[in-house]
């Protein structure tokens, strides 16, 4: 694990510093060269927070990750600089079944000349750049995103109108790790979490945000949406690949997406 090699795979060219500078450039970079994607998940891949197994899949094999791998990664890379990081729990969705879901989202704070900022490259369709964390809305590349303070004492992040993850909670607090851990295994193994029931694929351009959930493609940008099927296993290999730069075999899950294609649509998510 080193710096120069996290730095090639992001085509970051500065000279870090412990600076706002660094820190947008890194975090918008880190966004769009490492894809978001649960490929592994649905191949029946066991994950976990290894370092060193993250570095290598999502730097030096050239995958993407979910949030536990990319807000891990970025964490460890922030902290070689030598920026003040801290990791914290959120809950996706948290609203529908109050705090059983805290965990399911790793997040993290930065703290920069005293001035708390919230960093996150593992929502897939979230912030480009760290907002933060402080009560008010953030505009970016045409896209709003709000932060408010609730009255149970969690913070509140509203994802863009065009996102299909709404918003997260989060205590402004240290991770319980075991927390975290308990999510992590329960995402990749019980029927019911969404990372088994369907490929979601995610990749920040430099004006769009890329996103495969099944088989539909949708392209987010500050004018809407725009969505298309990918209709074959033949297609889906060669989009991921010009699309989101993965060269992964997913067949073993071809028919698992075929079968969640459906209640997709039904949803009306995508």
């Amino acid at each position: 694990m080193n710096l120069a090699a996290y730095f090639e795979r992001i085509e970051y060219t500065g000279t870090p510093a412990v600076d706002l500078t660094t820190f947008n450039a890194i975090h918008h970079q880190h966004l769009r060269h490492i894809p978001y994607e649960n490929i592994d998940v649905q191949l029946g891949s066991p994950l976990d927070f290894d370092l060193q197994r993250i570095f290598r899949k999502l730097v030096t094999a050239q995958r993407g990750g979910w949030c536990y791998e990319m807000n891990g990664l970025l964490g460890w890379a922030l902290q070689e600089i030598g920026f003040d990081v801290t990791r914290m729990c959120g809950g996706v969705m948290r609203e529908a079944t109050r705090d059983e879901q805290t965990g399911n989202h790793l997040i993290l704070e930065v703290d920069l000349n005293g001035e708390k900022w919230l960093a996150d490259v593992g929502l897939g369709d979230g912030v480009r750049y760290p907002i933060p964390i402080t009560q008010g809305s953030h505009t970016q590349a045409g896209l709003t995103y709000t932060l408010a303070k609730r009255s149970d004492g969690f913070w509140r992040f509203a994802n863009h109108q065009h996102s299909n993850v709404k918003f997260f909670d989060f205590l402004h607090q240290p991770a319980i790790e075991e927390q975290l851990a308990q999510r992590c295994q329960w995402l990749q193994t019980n029927p019911e979490s969404p990372f088994i029931t369907a490929l979601i694929v995610q990749r920040f351009t430099a004006a769009t945000i890329e996103v495969q959930l099944g088989k539909m493609h949708t392209t987010i940008s500050s004018d809407g949406k725009k969505t298309r099927e990918i209709h074959s296993l033949e297609a889906m290999h060669e989009h991921l690949q010009s699309t989101f730069g993965l060269n992964v075999d997913i067949s073993p899950a071809w028919d698992n997406i075929l079968t969640a294609h459906k209640k997709i649509i039904e949803r009306g998510t995508g």
